[in-house]
């Protein structure tokens, strides 16, 4: 079985897939959302912690059913609509990214958002892995 390189930011191989998403939502379930509404007037700005997956899932078909590219600007969102656009801010440096969702999870821990390795690296936490971000809903 593959496993997920060093600093791929929790990423999940495939197999353990079933197993980890349905002890998240049986987590969520009871412990609640993983995210915090950062402007209770605008249900579209939320924050949370974000993760980011790399080159082992390359070329695999996303929830959207476009291929994976850890060089495009896309997330990974829960609840949000495929093809939304939502700018990520990381809180730790300032910086932020307009990416897609294009797929589902984040499956790992009490994570928000997973973003590709283009997103991650633009946001500058390659290196951290998980940084605290703001996401703001753009367009759905």
């Amino acid at each position: 079985m593959q496993t997920v390189p060093r600093g791929a930011g929790g990423a999940i191989p495939r197999p353990l897939f079933r197993v980890v998403a349905t002890a998240a939502l049986g987590l969520g379930l009871l412990f609640g959302p993983t995210c915090a509404n950062a402007d209770p007037q605008s249900p579209s700005v939320m924050t949370g912690h974000a993760s980011w997956y790399g080159e082992e899932f390359a070329q695999r078909p996303t929830a959207s059913g476009e291929r994976y590219d850890p060089g495009k600007l896309t997330g990974a969102h829960r609840t949000l609509p495929l093809g939304s656009r939502v700018r990520v801010t990381n809180l730790q440096n300032g910086r932020s990214v307009l990416v897609t969702i294009n797929d589902r999870g984040p499956y790992a821990g009490r994570r928000a958002i997973d973003l590709s390795y283009g997103a991650a690296r633009a946001l500058g936490m390659i290196q951290r892995g998980i940084t605290r971000v703001r996401i703001e809903l753009v367009e759905s």
